[in-house]
């Protein structure tokens, strides 16, 4: 899919919260040995007076650092996430009016699992393509819920990161094109009423997220009639380090390609927010004219492919916000269970 008018990501930002608890930690408390195979070495996890919303507020004004463009020309503020703290009251209102975006600004929470942020991506591009507006601004952003004792416990984390999304013209990277691939897939779901997420067991895997990354990416490749090779990075949804090897090798794309997007060996996966904090972590170190591979994953399930070319811009404005590798080195350890359970509010008194 092209849009009528050329369109670039004008600003980026990412926010990590500094808590951190290694997966031993989570391991010993439920029993696991010494010597169990873990997922990640340790995953990010909010502050106590940290939520989706105050980490979209920090991501936000990035992008605004580095775009240079006043908030009031911002036009539409989307916040693609699992963990809202309201369940009746928009997230993207209270960014939009922190940001000083508000009134004259359309906002709307999106809501597609792990790839609610790229769908606001989508829409983004969409507004400024069609020329609605001059600037719209997409957020993929989570503290990623997951129930005590889970195997997801090893790995939900916190995090994300903001495109402010503007005219090619004066883009630090452009959007080629993007191709969206979408089923209903039951692979992981939270019905109503229930505090945490569950898998679909035999849906996860093979149906879900392979079959849906593949194919988008594979689509957008053949609609551009390009190789993996054409790409100097890539960067996919990565719920854990194995999937998303395996799903680039696949494709084609090598170790060196995918490395800098790879956050979750750092922090985990936060979940909206994983493969956005990938692209942010890319284009912290991509070069002008280095093209991007971008493929999302939600469960439910689809994928969003995006093509960027980097722009001589990128690195006039890098360095008016911090990098992603600011953000995984500021880090502060939390030494037991517990503290992780109070501080992540997971313990619930009837």
């Amino acid at each position: 899919m092209k849009t009528t008018r050329d369109v670039g990501i004008a600003g980026y930002g990412a926010c990590i919260p500094r808590p951190r608890i290694a997966a031993r930690i989570i391991a010993a408390a439920w029993g696991r040995p010494p010597d169990a195979r873990l997922p990640v070495r340790e995953k990010s996890v909010p502050s106590a007076d940290e939520d989706t919303v105050t980490m979209a507020i920090e991501a936000a004004r990035g992008a605004l650092r580095r775009a240079r463009v006043p908030p009031d020309s911002i036009r539409a503020v989307w916040v693609g996430t699992e963990s809202k703290p309201y369940a009746v009251k928009p997230s993207s209102t209270i960014v939009a009016e922190a940001i000083g975006a508000t009134p004259w600004v359309s906002a709307a929470d999106l809501e597609f699992a792990c790839k609610a942020g790229s769908e606001a991506m989508q829409a983004a591009c969409a507004y400024v393509g069609s020329g609605m507006a001059d600037h719209a601004l997409a957020i993929g952003m989570d503290a990623a819920q997951s129930k005590p004792g889970d195997h997801l416990e090893f790995t939900a984390a916190a995090g994300g990161a903001a495109f402010l999304f503007g005219p090619a013209a004066s883009a630090l990277a452009v959007v080629e094109a993007s191709r969206s691939y979408v089923t209903d897939t039951p692979d992981f779901f939270r019905r109503q009423h229930m505090h945490y997420p569950e898998h679909g067991h035999r849906f996860t895997g093979e149906p879900a997220y392979f079959r849906h990354s593949l194919e988008a990416s594979r689509g957008l490749l053949s609609e551009l009639g390009r190789r993996p090779a054409d790409y100097r990075w890539a960067v996919f949804h990565q719920p854990n380090p194995k999937f998303v090897r395996r799903v680039a090798a696949e494709l084609g794309f090598e170790e060196a390609q995918i490395a800098a997007g790879a956050v979750v060996d750092r922090i985990g996966n936060t979940y909206s927010g994983a493969s956005l904090l990938g692209l942010a972590a890319i284009l912290d170190v991509a070069r002008p004219g280095d093209r991007i591979f971008f493929c999302s994953y939600g469960s439910g399930a689809g994928s969003d492919a995006f093509s960027l070319c980097a722009t001589p811009r990128l690195e006039e404005v890098r360095a008016a916000a911090p990098s992603v590798a600011d953000y995984v080195g500021r880090r502060h350890p939390i030494e037991d269970y517990g503290t992780y359970l109070r501080t992540t509010r997971t313990i619930r008194l009837l």
